[in-house]
């Protein structure tokens, strides 16, 4: 008769977990090898996307700054700032990790996939039913923080800081690496950090978190999620760490919800 997970030894666990992993690992491997051909569109579209006047979040704020104020006062004038290379082998290292992201970004659905496949045998029936979502939601959540991130936060801060200056005796020489590490670093970030609905639904499920709970520490939150906020954004300025901040808030407060319904529905 066959067992499930939850009945399976320790080392059984971790072979499964090593399967779901290696194909989790293959697609990508695939959707990075993918990428790294289209060069012209992962760079210059999307990479390179923030650094051009075109690009849709400024069209749009300086849409809105048209209609609300009747002139050009909301448009942005995007940072012109060059970025250099001075490592010999720094773009064609760049090229493999941005090639690798992307893969993450584009296969977190088939990741997520696997994990549920791996977890779901473990619950019984009951606890099954109110989870079937758990791939869709929790996709939807990642992409909803990287494109958070990449079309309002980072652009934002490329055009406060990329321009900033001291003195005009000091000249900005951007490294390419620094700005794929800025760019990076908030998309994925913020990706992550929006699963937190989620997290709080499965901790509330197995009563480690309540709304009591986390109403009760709730000042103690906004310094963690204050302290989280400095350690994800790349800069150190104020109003890129206060974008951080609110929507890292909002989904505390959305989490808070979660866990009432859950506790309630489920807990009592």
């Amino acid at each position: 008769m066959a067992t499930s997970k939850g009945d399976m030894p320790f080392f059984e666990h971790i072979e499964a977990l090593r399967g779901h992993l290696m194909r989790s690992v293959l697609v990508v491997a695939v959707l990075g090898i993918v990428l790294f051909f289209y060069n012209d569109i992962l760079f210059g579209k999307i990479i390179f996307g923030p650094r051009h006047q075109d690009f849709i979040t400024y069209r749009v704020i300086c849409a809105l700054g048209h209609r609300f104020f009747h002139d050009n006062s909301a448009c942005i004038q995007v940072a012109t700032q060059e970025l250099i290379n001075t490592d010999l082998a720094g773009q064609f290292t760049m090229h493999m990790w941005i090639s690798f992201i992307g893969g993450v970004i584009l296969g977190m659905p088939y990741i997520l996939w696997e994990l549920w496949r791996f977890i779901s045998p473990a619950l019984r029936d009951s606890e099954t039913k109110p989870v079937k979502g758990f791939v869709f939601i929790s996709t939807l959540l990642f992409l909803t923080g990287v494109a958070f991130s990449y079309f309002l936060v980072f652009p934002l801060t490329w055009n406060f800081l990329a321009p900033y200056a001291v003195s005009n005796d000091v000249k900005n020489l951007i490294s390419f690496d620094s700005y794929v590490s800025n760019l990076t670093t908030l998309t994925v970030a913020f990706g992550l950090v929006f699963e937190m609905p989620v997290v709080v639904y499965f901790l509330s499920r197995i009563n480690i978190l309540t709304p009591v709970f986390m109403r009760k520490y709730r000042r103690h939150a906004v310094v963690v999620i204050l302290v989280l906020a400095a350690l994800i954004t790349p800069t150190s300025d104020i109003p890129t760490m206060m974008a951080v901040f609110v929507p890292l808030y909002a989904l505390y407060e959305i989490s808070i919800f979660v866990s009432a319904f859950v506790t309630k529905k489920y807990n009592t």
